[in-house]
């Protein structure tokens, strides 16, 4: 089943456009975990285990693995995923973006190494630098378009043509660059206008919103803005809010209320 397909069913099958963040930070955990040498899956795992019925989708970044020499344990969390809830599609956050020889190469970990189901891309070095994903028919390819961060007006908003940057990639994901029909765009939750706008160009494309809960997104504002006329068409991400709900031994009950608390805000404002 293609990227593209796992989403449509979870959003149709459980009722839900919440995306889960796993950004691993050990200092934040409860310290028994920090105590493991396995402690980043531990955790991780029992996140997972426990909300893995309210989400769309799984985020984990990276960044976070890679700083702890944790790669291995992203490894076994993705396995872990995949075995105990198949159907929930995992999405690699790895923002990667360099020539093709080297995308080719980072594309065979995303999708062979790590077997994430989809990736984060940087597009702005063009077609060329995007292509060696999309060799992998059935996986997601998912642009960065309009980030969340301040600073991303600083070239998203640049002027190419008589319309914004951020446009132009929008744009070209939905049509010359989508030969496999599995690319979606990351579109900042603290934007909803651009949102908006994103939506009016490229029609039920997915898009991934990050920045609601710790980064101050309104949840209304990004579904009203996002939504396709079927009420789905998006994978909310909250991460920080949801792993460090609590810090005590109870911490993945803790992120299940959360979750679950996110989940049936984000359908309120669905329909």
């Amino acid at each position: 089943m293609t990227f593209i397909d796992q989403i449509h069913r979870r959003w149709a099958d459980q009722d839900t456009l919440l995306c889960v963040g796993l950004d691993p930070d050990p200092a934040r955990f409860p310290e028994a975990m920090r105590a493991r040498g396995d402690g980043i899956l531990a955790f991780c795992r029992e996140i997972v285990d426990a909300t893995a019925d309210l989400v769309c989708a799984f985020k984990p970044q990276i960044a976070y693995f890679a700083a702890h020499r944790a790669e291995d344990q992203l490894e076994d969390l993705i396995t872990h995923i995949h075995e105990r809830h198949p159907g929930v599609p995992v999405i690699l956050d790895a923002k990667r973006g360099d020539i093709g020889s080297t995308a080719q190469q980072y594309a065979v970990e995303a999708f062979q190494r790590f077997g994430a189901d989809a990736v984060t891309i940087n597009p702005y070095m063009g077609r060329d630098s995007i292509e060696p994903y999309l060799a992998w028919a059935d996986k997601g390819v998912i642009l960065l378009c309009r980030t969340s961060n301040p600073g991303g007006s600083d070239l998203q908003f640049l002027d190419v043509g008589g319309e914004r940057l951020y446009e132009r990639v929008a744009r070209l994901a939905a049509t010359e660059w989508n030969s496999t029909g599995q690319c979606a765009l990351v579109v900042g939750a603290t934007y909803p206008e651009e949102i908006a706008r994103v939506r009016s160009l490229v029609g039920d494309m997915p898009l991934l919103v990050p920045g609601v809960g710790a980064q101050g997104g309104d949840v209304e504002a990004t579904v009203t803005a996002g939504r396709t006329p079927g009420g789905t068409g998006l994978m909310i991400n909250s991460s920080r809010a949801v792993l460090y709900a609590g810090r005590g031994d109870d911490f993945a009950q803790a992120a299940r209320r959360v979750a679950s608390a996110t989940r049936d805000e984000i359908n309120r404002y669905r329909a």
